[in-house]
C-alpha cells in the first residue's frame, strides 16, 4: 500500500509541473494525469512513462538532425510553424492579405 502511495504522490507533482494547453482549455492532460494518480492499479511504469514525457527525454536521446529539420524544399517550414502557434496561443493572427497571398 504504501509504495502505491508514493507512486501517487509522484504521478501528482508530474501533473502539477504539465504545462497547460491553451488550445483545448476544456481538454487538459494536467487533469488526466491527476485522475491517473488516484487509480488503485497505477503503475511504476505509468509515472516513468509520465516524467519521461514531462522532462523531454526522449527529444534529447533521439536529437533532429538539421537536414531533418530544415529540409531543402521548405527550409523555414518549421520555424514558421513554431511562431504560428507561438502567435496564435497569444491571440495574434495572420493579416487577410498575408493569408490571401501566401506571404509569412
Amino acid at each position: 500500500m504504501a509504495s502505491t502511495t508514493k507512486l501517487s504522490q509522484q504521478m501528482h507533482r508530474i501533473a502539477a509541473q504539465w504545462p497547460g494547453d491553451p488550445f483545448r482549455p476544456n481538454l487538459q492532460l494536467k487533469v488526466f494525469l491527476e485522475s491517473l494518480a488516484d487509480h488503485p492499479q497505477l503503475t511504476p511504469q505509468a509515472v516513468r512513462a509520465s516524467r519521461t514525457l514531462l522532462n523531454n527525454e526522449i527529444q534529447k536521446k533521439y536529437q533532429l538532425s538539421e537536414k531533418t529539420l530544415r529540409p531543402k524544399a521548405m527550409p523555414l517550414h518549421y520555424v514558421r510553424l513554431v511562431e504560428g502557434y507561438e502567435k496564435s496561443a497569444q491571440g495574434i493572427g495572420r493579416p487577410w492579405w498575408k493569408i490571401f497571398f501566401n506571404v509569412w
